[in-house]
């Protein structure tokens, strides 16, 4: 005889989400009122949740013909003083890296979802990766650190979707939610009413007093926000461009706006840091993950542990800015430091070979599957 294994004294609360679904989940708590985009896997369910839920609320979802459209159309709606988002995945974000720059430039809030599948080109559409992390974090011209954010579960979706709207607005930059396909598409329990509070924040609103489209003191403040089609003048271009907005070439104030679009990134970055710690007295292995990557390695150390091994675990939430500090402390005994992520060459690994000067990295890496525990403990 069949046996009906719900229980019925299960709170209602708890059920099952994606970490799309709670990307939606979390994007609607933080404020959203605008997405558009194009489908893709292994975001689409993403497009769904939002076009759905959005509509049925009153506010606004737009199909788009192409991802350059789609993030174009977010900017214009956050422009006029909407939050805004739009999700895709490798080859739509090639495409949206224009929008994106334009974004930065402008300094307008807006959050892309970028759920990872296995590249290059059209690659592996149903396969998961963890090879954009640098194309996430590069896609501008200059140098500029772009805010990235790594969930490893359906409620890190959630809580890191509205933690890159609250930095979005608070910074007047775009920010990108790096998913991967297995974090994304894998349905997990969920306790809606026991998620994470995480603060809504809101971007800082002009005044006409002392107003100028690009207003700050120190290069690390943000300028308040004025809404196109509002009470103020605003002007807006992706060129070089001085306070007033107008287009200038290499005089003090407009490579001042240049550099103060880093400096306000760099100044908050140690508030941007947030990890995962299970860290071990005299540890003398860490192993350093992210994504999907991090639940294997968690995984790992637990297996070591057990047979008699002293070592430690690191998962990164905030990819950039590096937290370099977290990281540092992680390792401070350790005689080895692992970085285990789904790609080719170890790209994070890279990255934070130049940030972490005299600390000696390994990396393990897999192509097309998931790196398993037993090969994270192999390389500790």
């Amino acid at each position: 005889m069949a046996t009906d294994i719900r229980a019925e004294s299960a709170p209602s609360s708890l059920t099952l989400r994606s970490g799309n679904q709670m990307v939606a989940e979390g994007a609607l708590r933080a404020g959203c009122r605008f997405f558009s985009g194009y489908p893709i896997t292994p975001a689409s369910e993403i497009y769904r949740e939002m076009t759905v839920r959005l509509q049925a609320r009153g506010d606004v979802a737009l199909g788009a013909p192409d991802e350059i459209s789609a993030l174009c159309y977010c900017i214009g709606a956050s422009q006029r003083g909407a939050k805004a988002m739009t999700a895709t995945s490798g080859p739509g974000w090639a495409l949206m890296i224009e929008a994106f720059q334009y974004a930065l430039m402008t300094e307008t809030p807006v959050v892309v979802v970028l759920v990872q599948r296995l590249g290059p080109s059209t690659g592996g559409a149903t396969q998961g990766a963890q090879g954009d992390v640098l194309l996430a974090e590069f896609a501008t011209s200059g140098g500029y650190t772009v805010p990235v954010f790594a969930p490893s579960t359906p409620v890190e979706c959630f809580t890191l979707t509205m933690e890159a709207f609250s930095w979005s607005e608070v910074l007047r930059t775009p920010v990108v939610v790096l998913s991967d396909k297995e974090v994304a598409m894998t349905y997990e329990a969920v306790d809606l009413a026991r998620l994470p509070e995480v603060p809504v924040r809101a971007r800082p609103m002009a005044t006409a007093e002392g107003y100028r489209p690009v207003r700050f003191g120190a290069l690390d403040e943000v300028p308040p926000f004025a809404p196109l089609a509002g009470s103020l003048k605003v002007t807006l271009t992706g060129s070089a461009h001085n306070k007033d907005g107008w287009l200038r070439k290499n005089d003090a104030e407009t490579l001042d706006v240049l550099r103060h679009l880093e400096a306000k990134v760099d100044a908050r970055a140690r508030d941007m840091a947030m990890v995962t710690r299970d860290l071990q007295e005299d540890a003398d292995a860490l192993v350093v993950s992210y994504g999907i990557t991090s639940r294997a390695a968690r995984e790992a150390v637990r297996l070591g542990r057990a047979a008699g091994r002293r070592l430690s675990f690191l998962g990164l939430l905030t990819l950039f800015p590096i937290p370099v500090e977290a990281i540092r402390e992680a390792a401070r005994t350790a005689r080895r430091v692992v970085v285990a992520e789904e790609n080719l060459s170890g790209l994070y690994r890279k990255v934070l070979g130049g940030a972490l000067p005299g600390i000696e990295l390994h990396g393990v890496n897999t192509l097309g599957a998931m790196l398993r525990p037993a090969e994270i403990l192999e390389a500790l």
